[in-house]
């Protein structure tokens, strides 16, 4: 039986990837600007949100750790819930459970998930403790995520959502990249400077704790028909020198797309309903995947080799992405 739900001029048929898209389109090649305003749909529980959140606006090095305010996931729950469809699940139960007890062994886990909107660490949280049993509730109690100043600073609702969950805050380097004037550019880097240097003694902290780090490794969003959004940055190798094993995680389905109209403004995403599937892959040692990739390069190599190995993470989540999509 399939369940097929109508949302704007697209009939979703959950269990069949094609029949009620048009043409024959698979789930993926929806248009992606067909759903609802993030701000419209969600308009009716802004004041209370807005009562319920610290609104920590303003990032600097004394406030990067940021602990999750359990009076916003409940809000963010039932935002998942009703735009889920029925087949979404969690997949890759015995890699959960084989990362869980090897952190637990005092291994520091590290989690590297795709990114393709800001539902993507509230699902993730959401079906550990859902669909993963006992082994994704302790999990998710122990996700601390990685988390660029843009979800604090840029919209006051943002931040407020972003609050159910633990974070530290980084000043991402694609961020400096984008600053033209050189006096501005010179004051920024400063500021980066004082926060990421924060951002690395809370991370170690955290790892101390027995925490789980989750790190989106594109470090922005994928957007369609942008390929450099889906490619790693090379800062994600310092994290794995600084840790045992990484669990890889897709993702597959999307219920808060970028809008095509106003793709910066993260409160006009556009939200549909979708049939999503998180996957983790097989546990992999951090040295044993670094020094195995920078052996194969040679002694002669003069290329960037962080880039290389960040490459080679991207390659792995893109085939476990390509895989799971049979799922849907």
């Amino acid at each position: 039986m399939n369940h097929c739900v109508v949302t704007t001029n697209l009939l979703y048929c959950a269990d069949n990837n094609t029949r009620g898209y048009p043409d024959g389109q698979s789930l993926p090649e929806v248009i992606m600007d067909e759903g609802i305003r993030l701000s419209d749909k969600y308009s009716h529980i802004f004041k209370d949100l807005l009562a319920a959140a610290r609104n920590e606006n303003v990032i600097d090095e004394t406030n990067i750790y940021q602990e999750a305010n359990p009076k916003i996931l409940p809000f963010v729950d039932s935002m998942l819930e009703e735009n889920l469809l029925p087949g979404s699940n969690l997949l890759g139960l015995d890699n959960i459970k084989n990362f869980l007890a090897q952190i637990e062994q005092g291994k520091h886990g590290l989690i590297l998930c795709e990114h393709y909107s800001n539902f993507d660490l509230p699902f993730l949280h959401f079906m550990l403790r859902k669909f993963g049993g006992e082994d994704g509730k302790i999990l998710a109690d122990k996700l601390v995520a990685i988390a660029g100043m843009k979800l604090n600073e840029e919209n006051q609702l943002i931040s407020a959502w972003a609050e159910a969950f633990s974070r530290i805050i980084i000043y991402p380097s694609r961020s400096l990249a984008s600053i033209k004037d050189p006096v501005k550019r010179a004051e920024e880097e400063a500021r980066s400077r004082k926060i990421n240097m924060a951002s690395m003694r809370f991370l170690d902290q955290c790892r101390r704790r027995g925490q789980v780090i989750m790190v989106f490794p594109s470090g922005t969003r994928y957007r369609p028909g942008i390929p450099d959004t889906k490619r790693g940055v090379r800062e994600i190798d310092s994290y794995l020198r600084l840790t045992d094993i990484f669990l890889p995680v897709s993702i597959n389905g999307n219920c808060l797309r970028i809008s095509e109209d106003d793709p910066k403004n993260m409160i006009h995403d556009r939200v549909c309903k979708d049939k999503v599937i998180f996957a983790a892959g097989s546990v992999i040692d951090c040295k044993t995947f670094r020094t195995g990739i920078l052996d194969s390069l040679g002694d002669d190599y003069d290329g960037d080799k962080k880039q290389v190995v960040v490459d080679k993470i991207m390659e792995i989540l893109e085939k476990q992405h390509n895989y799971y999509e049979e799922f849907r």
